[in-house]
């Protein structure tokens, strides 16, 4: 069951999902060295190593940076969404959101810390993103991974995921993103269409 005890856009607000109370809030640019610091951590590394997510076989080099972050806050339709632990306020995860054409809503960057990984938040991050789609009236969720991340993509599979046929260009030659560790890689797109 998921309780929502404070709801705001442009601040920040409480979930209760099943006893585990979290706090979402869209970033500001303050947040940005912050933000780009954990998604190096869970993308990149030996540390990122501790969770089932990491890009590090793949790519080396940096995920973002904070002048990459905040470019992202500042374009109009894009934001980050922010989830804190709600006593600590300790970051916990965070993902990229574009509202997009056509009720659409893209996700991406989506982070857990390393060693919260596996324990049930890269889920109820998706709930969030999901339910914050509809709010915006956005009908249609897409996103899109390196298709040899196979157990990554069992993961979105099981919650209604599924491929549209549809690729994009790897931005290899930017390093902003990554350094390819391997040759040949391609984007695969993912998409899912939300019930009324």
């Amino acid at each position: 069951m998921i309780t929502i005890i404070k709801f705001n856009f442009t601040q920040r607000y409480h979930i209760d999902y099943d006893g585990a109370m979290m706090e979402f809030k869209f970033a500001q640019r303050e947040d940005a060295p912050q933000i780009a610091h954990l998604v190096n951590l869970a993308y990149r590394g030996d540390y990122a190593k501790q969770g089932w997510t990491t890009e590090s076989e793949l790519l080396g080099g940096q995920r973002t940076d904070s002048e990459s972050i905040e470019e992202i806050l500042s374009t109009p339709h894009q934001m980050i969404m922010l989830v804190l632990d709600s006593e600590s306020k300790k970051l916990l995860g965070s993902v990229h959101l574009i509202k997009e054409a056509n009720g659409t809503l893209y996700f991406g960057m989506l982070t857990v810390e390393p060693t919260l990984q596996n324990q049930g938040l890269g889920k109820k991050i998706i709930a969030e993103i999901e339910r914050f789609a509809q709010k915006i009236q956005c009908s249609r969720i897409r996103f899109t991974v390196i298709p040899v991340r196979q157990e990554l993509i069992q993961f979105y599979e099981r919650r209604g995921y599924q491929a549209t046929g549809h690729f994009e260009e790897f931005p290899t030659h930017d390093p902003r993103f990554g350094l390819p560790k391997v040759e040949g890689l391609i984007l695969k797109e993912f998409a899912k269409d939300l019930k009324p």
